[in-house]
């Protein structure tokens, strides 16, 4: 199942920096956090989705890129993210 709009809205107020903020790299991580959860779920149920199993490493990747450019840039902000979605990550 994919993300409804309402659940995005959701996560964009809920981790927005600023009024508006949709783009920055906290609501991004947030977003694919959630569309991997949720991916991660419809994997455990049809283990030969080989399609679908390359969806989520490209957004597991990007997310990591997306983690390592905010750990450089701000340190407190990353941290307290990696916190608050309960995602393991390098420090």
């Amino acid at each position: 199942m994919s993300m409804t709009k309402e659940r995005k809205a959701e996560l964009i107020k809920a981790y927005a920096t600023k009024e508006n903020d949709t783009g920055s790299p906290v609501v991004q991580i947030a977003i694919l956090t959630e569309r991997i959860s949720t991916l991660t779920e419809h994997l455990k149920a049809h283990k030969k989705d080989k399609h679908s199993r390359r969806g989520l490493l490209m957004m597991v990747n990007k997310r990591n890129g997306l983690l390592r450019y905010l750990h450089g840039a701000d340190l407190e902000s990353y941290r307290s993210l990696v916190g608050k979605l309960g995602i393991r990550a390098k420090e």
